[in-house]
């Protein structure tokens, strides 16, 4: 069995001259200890996944019995086009339908949060966007990882100061492509990568085994 990855740059595979930025599906691979096929990429919504034949390189790639781990919604918030409500979920739900007609698993995943913080909670970035999801999973009957919950309870629980160190914060000369430093709170660097994949791996293993016992559709995984 296959674990395919489609979704955004904080999915994405590390560029070895941007390391330690990289997305966290790099490191999902010894967690689930099965192969990872990871075709994510930084800007991606899911309109441009389908439209520059990314999607449908992945899905040509999935036997049945394989699962697809479906990421998006940073980019796609950008472009009315993608609402929420309109084409965002209609993708979404397409995607699903492909999945599930070569014989394989969706697994949807909202979006990780951004690590923005108010006083000492994070705020919230992403809209409805994240409620379309997982409207979208109950409706489809199919398996949700809420990372914007995971997330924002992890960046919380560390505080403003200690999460900081899972997101691309580069002193000044630090890293060679931002000699005067970096504070990215969108991206990860390889610690805050290695913690999502820990737990997305978890999770997928997890769905695995209910779906063994029977489906466990529409389930929110959330620590």
């Amino acid at each position: 069995m296959t674990y395919h990855l489609a979704g955004d740059s904080t999915v994405a595979p590390a560029k070895p001259e941007e390391l330690p930025m990289t997305g966290w599906g790099s490191y999902i691979e010894p967690v689930v200890e099965a192969p990872v096929r990871n075709l994510a990429y930084g800007g991606a919504t899911t309109a441009s996944f389908l439209a520059d034949g990314s999607w449908a390189r992945l899905v040509d790639g999935v036997e049945p019995g394989d699962t697809v781990v479906i990421q998006f919604g940073h980019n796609d918030q950008k472009l009315p086009e993608l609402a929420a409500r309109a084409g965002y979920t209609a993708n979404l739900r397409g995607m699903v339908d492909d999945v599930r007609g070569r014989g394989a698993v969706a697994v949807l995943c909202t979006s990780v949060e951004r690590r923005w913080f108010e006083g000492d909670r994070v705020t919230p970035t992403h809209g409805d966007y994240p409620n379309a999801v997982r409207d979208v999973a109950h409706d489809l009957d199919v398996p949700l990882i809420d990372l914007t919950v995971f997330t924002t309870w992890l960046y919380e629980d560390l505080g403003a100061e200690a999460s900081a160190a899972l997101l691309s914060h580069f002193a000044p000369g630090e890293h060679p492509l931002w000699p005067d430093g970096l504070a990215d709170d969108t991206h990860f660097r390889e610690e805050g990568a290695r913690r999502i994949a820990a737990y997305v791996g978890r999770s997928l293993r997890a769905i695995e085994r209910r779906d063994g016992d029977g489906p466990a559709r529409g389930s929110q995984l959330v620590s």
